[in-house]
C-alpha cells in the first residue's frame, strides 16, 4: 500500500488507467452552440479577451476580463504555464507510386502528429485513402526543389500513417520554411502569417506541439511581469499538445475513451515549485487542461514509484480526466471554452462538475463570449 505524506497527502484511489470509471455518456457533454460564436481570428491585441468567473463552490458565475486576472489571484498563488511550442506541422505533399521517384502526382494534406523515433512521425494524411505503405511522398519547397522526402511505412485508422523521412541537417528549420501552422478545423480558413505569432503563447520554448495551449494565448509578457510583482509565482512545465486531445470521442460511455500518448517534462525546478506549494498549503493554479493533464500524470507516476513527492521526469501520458476523478493538486483553473463531448470538456466537469460548468457554457453562449481556440476563457477558482 502506498503510503501517504503527512506533508503531500494528495494521492487519491484511482484504477489502472489513472481515473475513476463512470456510467455517464459522451451525449452527457453535449451543448448548442452557434457557429457564429466560434472564434475565427485572434483578438485585436493578445490580452483583450473576456473572462468568464466561476465560483467552483456555488457554480456562480460573473462576467470578468482576462486583464482582471491578477485581482483574481493572491501572492503566493503557484501559476503554472505550458510552454511548447506549436511546430508548422501542416505540410503540402505529392505522391509517388516507385523508389525510383517517378513524376509526382496527386498533391494531399499531411499533418505531422509526433514523433516515434529518429526520422520517423506519425502523421494524418488528407485523402488517405489514396496513400498506401510503400509510396513516396515528397514535399516540395521552392523553385521547384523537394525539400523532404519521406516513405509511408504503417497504415491506421482514420488517415494515420507512420512516415519515415530521408535524413534532414535540420528538419524543424525545414519545417518552418515550407510548414503551416496547424489551425484546428473549426478555424475555416488558410493560416496566415499573422498566425506564426499570435498561435504561441509568448513564453513558449519547447518545440513540439501540434496545437496550441490555448489558455496560455492570453498571456502578455506585461502580464506576466504584473502577477510576478504581485507576489504570484510562476513556473513552467511542457506537455506537447498532440492532435488527439481534440479527436472527436468515436464512443458512447465515458468509460470506453482512450486518449493519445502526449510527452511530457517536469523538470527538477519545477517539481520543487509544485512539491513546496503543496507543503506550504499554497494553491497553485493551473493554465490550461495540458498543465492539469501533466500534474496529475506526474502525480501518478510518483505513486507508482512509490514516492512522496514529484519528482522531476520524462515521459508519456494518455491520462483521461473525467467526472468521479479527484484531481490531487491543482487549486484553480484557467481554461478557454472546449468543444462539446471533447475530452477536455470533460476534465473542466470532473474539477468543477459537469452540471454547474454545462450552465457556465449556456451563460457564455447567452453572452456571446468567442469560443475555442482564439475565443475567451474561463477562471474557476
Amino acid at each position: 500500500m502506498f503510503l501517504l505524506s503527512p506533508h503531500l497527502a494528495f494521492w487519491g484511489r484511482i484504477d489502472r488507467k489513472g481515473q475513476h470509471m463512470t456510467a455517464m455518456r459522451v451525449d452527457d457533454f453535449d451543448f448548442d452552440l452557434p457557429a457564429e460564436l466560434i472564434a475565427q481570428e485572434p483578438p485585436a491585441e493578445r490580452g483583450q479577451s473576456r473572462m468568464l468567473v466561476m465560483d467552483r463552490a456555488t457554480g456562480e458565475v460573473r462576467d470578468s476580463s482576462f486583464f482582471e486576472l491578477p485581482s483574481l489571484l493572491s501572492p503566493g498563488d503557484l501559476l503554472v504555464l505550458n510552454d511548447s511550442r506549436v511546430i508548422p506541422a501542416r505540410l503540402h505533399a505529392r505522391r509517388t507510386l516507385r523508389r525510383d521517384r517517378e513524376t509526382p502526382t496527386g498533391r494531399i494534406e499531411v499533418m505531422l502528429t509526433e514523433p516515434a523515433g529518429e526520422n520517423l512521425w506519425r502523421a494524418l494524411v488528407r485523402p488517405g485513402r489514396k496513400v498506401a505503405i510503400g509510396e513516396r511522398l515528397v514535399f516540395p519547397g521552392k523553385g521547384g526543389t523537394i525539400a523532404l522526402e519521406a516513405e509511408v511505412l504503417e497504415r491506421g485508422q482514420f488517415g494515420e500513417r507512420l512516415l519515415r523521412f530521408e535524413p534532414a541537417d535540420d528538419f524543424f528549420a525545414v519545417l518552418d520554411r515550407i510548414g503551416h501552422m496547424p489551425l484546428p478545423p473549426y478555424i475555416r480558413r488558410n493560416d496566415a502569417e499573422a498566425d506564426r505569432e499570435r498561435y504561441q503563447t509568448v513564453f513558449s520554448s519547447e518545440r513540439g506541439s501540434v496545437a496550441a495551449p490555448t489558455a496560455g494565448l492570453h498571456f502578455t509578457a506585461q502580464m506576466l511581469e504584473e502577477l510576478t510583482v504581485r507576489g504570484v509565482e510562476v513556473v513552467r512545465i511542457t506537455l506537447h499538445v498532440g492532435l488527439g486531445t481534440f479527436a472527436p470521442l468515436r464512443v458512447e460511455r465515458v468509460d470506453d475513451v482512450r486518449l493519445h500518448h502526449e510527452r511530457y517534462t517536469l523538470t527538477a525546478a519545477a517539481a520543487e515549485a509544485v512539491n513546496r506549494a503543496v507543503r506550504e498549503g499554497r494553491r497553485i493554479v493551473a493554465v490550461g487542461t495540458t498543465v492539469v493533464r501533466t500534474l496529475e500524470a506526474s502525480a501518478t507516476a510518483a505513486q507508482q514509484a512509490g514516492e512522496r513527492e514529484l519528482m522531476p521526469h520524462s515521459g508519456e501520458t494518455d491520462i483521461f480526466i473525467s467526472p468521479g476523478y479527484k484531481l490531487r493538486l491543482v487549486g484553480a483553473l484557467l481554461t478557454n471554452f472546449h468543444l462539446p463531448k471533447s475530452s477536455l470538456l470533460m476534465l473542466v466537469s470532473a474539477f468543477a462538475g459537469r452540471e454547474r460548468v454545462l450552465a457556465a457554457y449556456r451563460h457564455a453562449v447567452g453572452e456571446k463570449y468567442r469560443f475555442f481556440s482564439y475565443g475567451d476563457c474561463m477562471f474557476i477558482g
